[in-house]
């Protein structure tokens, strides 16, 4: 136990590329390369105690995995707007700007405890589960220098003096530790239930959750931390036809209020700034067939984001004299519906190959991509390729590569001073902003089997 929680603090070094919404699609190069489907296809143990801890059964013997993933993704964003040209006119600007922050590693581990005369099997895993981050450096091309160019001047990102975000950054992870016990209540029928453990971190630079200064603007944040705890149910029957069904339920987890200190661009200290955000709630129904030549999972899930503080707010926070301070409730995101889908074909001695693919509807409408623009959680359709090689009776590699495909959504620019009864987000006219992204990740992994 204690070098899984030593591990488990060396691996929040990492910084996630989500999918699904901010919620990875998959744990480990095993249920990567499944599309993430595992509810009803425990193939390894990461998957199983990841998406349902009655699956960890299926382990009669104890098995150990690590593994490590190697993300890059590519978010950009472009806004339009109409500039007052001095003379009673307008001018359009616009600008396309892509992310900095380049390449990053997650680790994750996981054990399952089984044996082959008993009932019982337990587990533990320390999983990277959730991330959203962004690096865009600011607009320096801007109206009124000598060398101004209208067609790459990103309004979105003018310095605070003129009305944008300036530098914008995010880094948010979210390290979860699982203690998992299942019991085989019935021939092919198991229970199981994993209580779990939270820690995650965010940083965000400007504080768009702070009421922005009349003189100073928006705070610069530091990186701020806070704990939850959650739970996850779960329920497996395999069937002797080869059929096998899954349903698990993961509660929301709910975490402290995130404490974020930070200072002004003039270095003057600003107020503390509180923002509770938890992670949803994931419902999961999976159906898996297996014979000796294939494995195939579907699972469907539903996450909850709509009813989950930090994610359900959405538009501006109003103060008490009834007018809004410029601070962003939230992000406004709708719940998702996500398809999972894998195939393993074991006709290769030694050597399984899988496919899978991940589609996802999109949390973010045209109502929320400008308060989403530190979190561009676009990604709708992902397709993974991998496969393992059995060493020998303990020792297992795997290796898997995922594609996330470009995906972009479209709104507008928003302003609180905008704010009416029939434009209650407080839209720009004659403004527009596109967030997109594309995620590609290698993962490598091993496994040994007692």
């Amino acid at each position: 136990m204690k070098h899984v929680i030593l591990f488990a603090i060396l691996a929040w070094g990492a910084q996630l590329g989500a999918q699904t919404g901010h919620v990875l699609q998959g744990s480990g190069p095993v249920n990567f390369s499944m599309g993430g489907a595992a509810t009803a296809m425990p193939l390894d143990v990461t998957g199983a105690l990841q998406w349902n801890p009655a699956t960890i059964t299926a382990f009669r013997k104890t098995e150990i995995a690590a593994s490590a993933a190697y993300f890059t993704a590519a978010p950009s964003v472009y806004s339009q707007a109409n500039l007052p040209d001095g003379q009673g006119g307008f001018f359009p600007v616009e600008g396309l700007t892509e992310d900095e922050r380049g390449a990053s590693v997650l680790p994750t581990l996981a054990v399952v405890f089984g044996r082959e005369d008993s009932k019982f099997a337990w587990g533990v895993s320390a999983l990277g589960v959730s991330g959203f981050g962004v690096d865009y450096p600011m607009t320096t091309n801007l109206p009124g220098n000598a060398d101004f160019d209208p067609t790459s001047s990103n309004p979105l990102l003018y310095p605070q003096n003129f009305m944008g975000f300036g530098h914008l950054y995010s880094d948010y992870q979210l390290l979860q530790v699982g203690l998992t016990g299942a019991y085989q209540i019935a021939e092919g029928l198991s229970i199981g239930l994993s209580p779990t453990f939270n820690y995650a971190s965010l940083q965000i630079e400007p504080v768009p959750i702070a009421a922005p200064d009349q003189q100073r603007g928006y705070p610069i944040g530091e990186k701020a931390s806070t704990t939850g705890f959650s739970g996850q149910v779960g329920v497996y029957y395999a069937m002797d036809n080869g059929f096998q069904l899954g349903v698990s339920y993961k509660t929301t987890q709910f975490f402290g209020d995130f404490e974020i200190d930070g200072k002004y661009l003039d270095g003057s200290e600003a107020p503390v700034t509180t923002f509770n955000m938890d992670y949803p709630s994931i419902l999961s129904v999976g159906l898996g067939y297996s014979n000796d030549l294939l494995d195939v999972a579907v699972d469907y899930r539903y996450i909850d984001y709509a009813n989950t503080d930090g994610f359900a707010e959405t538009g501006w926070v109003i103060a008490e004299n009834g007018f809004p301070n410029g601070a962003v409730a939230g992000f406004g995101w709708e719940s998702i519906h996500v398809i999972a889908a894998g195939i393993q074909y074991k006709g290769i001695e030694k050597l399984p190959i899988r496919v899978g693919y991940t589609f996802n509807t999109n949390p973010i409408t045209e109502d929320n991509v400008f308060l989403s623009s530190s979190a561009p959680a676009v990604i709708a359709n992902a397709a993974q390729l991998g496969l393992s090689y059995q060493i020998n009776d303990h020792w297992g590699l795997h290796a898997t590569y995922h594609h996330g495909f470009k995906t972009e959504v479209s709104g507008q620019l928003l302003n609180p001073m905008m704010i009416a009864a029939d434009n209650p987000l407080g839209k720009v006219p004659g403004t527009t902003m596109t967030s997109d992204m594309t995620t590609d990740v290698g993962l490598l992994g091993v496994s040994y089997q007692f």
